[in-house]
């Protein structure tokens, strides 16, 4: 039995590591307002608060929930997607392109590898949440742009990366 809502409980699971960073900003501010050495690595923890923050922000921004279609499990560099009508995996390396396809309810992430079929996967399947950091890991990405995009939605095919950088402009 859970004493607390589950919408609460969502809420909670979405900005838990900006929640993390709130309290290791707040131990670091509580040290760095002592004395001698604890002031000094009061100041670290400081930084290391908000460095979590800021990521926690980023990645609650890219969870679109779960409980979507499929699931999405990344380990070493592969992303592999195994929905109830298709599926596949693709090495994050050899990517060539990423796109946020707003054409289909929910949308889907694109990823395209030259000699492959295109893996679409819904921005809301289970585990998708792994995607942000094999996303972030692309050459190049530009994470808030990434995030802006998801955000608007647009129904239509938008790149957010690709290998060549000059195809993005």
């Amino acid at each position: 039995m859970s004493f607390i809502r589950p919408e609460a409980q969502a809420a909670i699971a979405k900005w838990r590591e900006v929640l993390i960073g709130l309290g290791v900003l707040a131990i670091g501010l509580l040290w760095a307002s002592g004395a001698g050495i604890l002031r000094w690595v009061g100041f670290a923890v400081v930084i290391a608060g908000i460095a979590l923050v800021v990521s926690g922000i980023q990645r609650a921004r890219f969870r679109r929930g779960a409980g979507g279609p499929g699931v999405v499990q990344v380990d070493e560099g592969e992303v592999a997607y195994f929905g109830p009508l298709n599926g596949g995996s693709v090495s994050i390396r050899g990517l060539s392109r990423l796109v946020l396809d707003g054409r289909s309810k929910p949308a889907v992430w694109a990823l395209y590898q030259p000699g492959r079929q295109p893996l679409h996967i819904p921005v809301n399947a289970e585990g998708g949440e792994t995607l942000f950091d094999a996303f972030a890991s692309l050459p190049g990405l530009q994470t808030e742009q990434m995030l802006v995009k998801l955000q608007e939605q647009k129904p239509e095919p938008v790149l957010i990366w690709a290998k060549d950088d000059r195809r993005l402009s």
